[in-house]
């Protein structure tokens, strides 16, 4: 296999930051975009790497073992059931799909064909996450009984179908990551849009996990203070991750001092977690190892959020699936 070997597909905002991470791996092979002024802002920056707009030829290409996509959420389930179909091995934005049938597909065609299925979970690859994820399984906050994550920010294009499925997959399978627990259901889902319309841009979820131990989400579209925090309550102590601040971003206090005296800043090494998920990939690809967060892990997650929709919206919920997306709401995106 060529050193070479990945294509991205949508090289918007966040695309360019997976294309530069793959360059720098020495991984990126092809960039492929509807956006010609998308193609032309990677032309300046990457002079040897292909351009094009076709995504047929990434399918037909025999260089190109494996195929990064980084479109609308809505357009996953086309893109990577073809990819994989194709034969590539598919890194995928999350959610992996907004239909926990269509997650299951994709996850059963990349096993049944032996192909890597990865999705886009990145907090998965944060130090702070998993530095947090080890005291936890150390015990060092006692017996877990609560979790909590805001993610709130302010988004213009608000292209996906709600908030919870732009931010909830990061919440929603980091606390799952940390915790050690699967989601088991729903406990309430409540929402509501700013604009009037069906599109929710403030989100808040209640989830069941195992062990009895109930998460808190909210997310926010609309909120022009960035607010990023993970809270993870257990008997003998509370974590705090911050991602909004430089330094101290996980941060211990002891529950049995109300006046939060014993305070513990644990150490991790600061490393971009997008370069570790791209190299996790790039790894996965060259040995058949199991993606950390594989097409199974994609599948649980939307499977939670298809049920918080359907809660959210009751009979609405279906007309959702006839929302169309105009070509300029999918250019500013991609």
């Amino acid at each position: 296999m060529s050193d070479k070997f990945v294509a991205v597909t949508g090289c918007g905002l966040w695309g360019r930051n997976l294309v530069r991470n793959f360059y720098n791996l020495g991984a990126l092979h092809t960039v492929c975009d509807l956006d010609f002024e998308n193609l032309r802002v990677v032309k300046e920056s990457y002079e040897d790497v292909h351009l094009t707009s076709d995504f047929d030829s990434l399918l037909t290409s025999d260089e190109i073992k494996a195929i990064v996509v980084a479109t609308p959420s809505h357009t996953h389930f086309k893109m990577v059931k073809r990819a994989l179909l194709a034969g590539k091995n598919v890194y995928v934005e999350k959610p992996i799909a907004t239909r926990a049938d269509e997650a299951e597909e994709m996850s059963r065609i990349a096993q049944e064909n032996n192909l890597v299925l990865m999705v886009g979970h990145l907090l998965l690859y944060h130090p702070a996450v998993n530095r947090l994820k080890a005291l936890v399984e150390e015990g060092a906050l006692g017996e877990i009984t609560y979790a909590q994550s805001d993610r709130l920010n302010i988004n213009y294009f608000k292209n996906d179908r709600s908030v919870m499925w732009d931010l909830a997959p990061h919440d929603l399978s980091m606390v799952s990551y940390v915790l050690g627990k699967d989601p088991i259901n729903v406990k309430s889902a409540v929402g509501c849009s700013s604009d009037r319309n069906n599109i929710m841009d403030i989100v808040h979820l209640d989830i069941n996990f195992e062990g009895d131990i109930l998460a808190h989400i909210s997310d926010s579209w609309i909120t022009p203070a960035k607010h990023v925090r993970l809270l993870v309550r257990g008997t003998e102590a509370t974590a705090i991750l911050d991602d909004t601040v430089q330094e101290n971003k996980l941060v211990i206090y002891d529950n049995k001092s109300s006046a939060n005296k014993h305070v513990e800043y644990p150490d991790y090494l600061e490393i971009e977690p997008l370069k570790l998920e791209c190299q996790h990939f790039i790894s996965c690809v060259k040995t058949g190892e199991t993606p950390r967060t594989d097409g199974q892990n994609g599948y649980k997650v939307v499977k939670i959020l298809e049920e918080a929709d359907r809660m959210m919206l009751g009979q609405k919920y279906d007309e959702l699936e006839k929302v169309q997306f105009s070509s300029s709401r999918r250019k500013a995106h991609l």
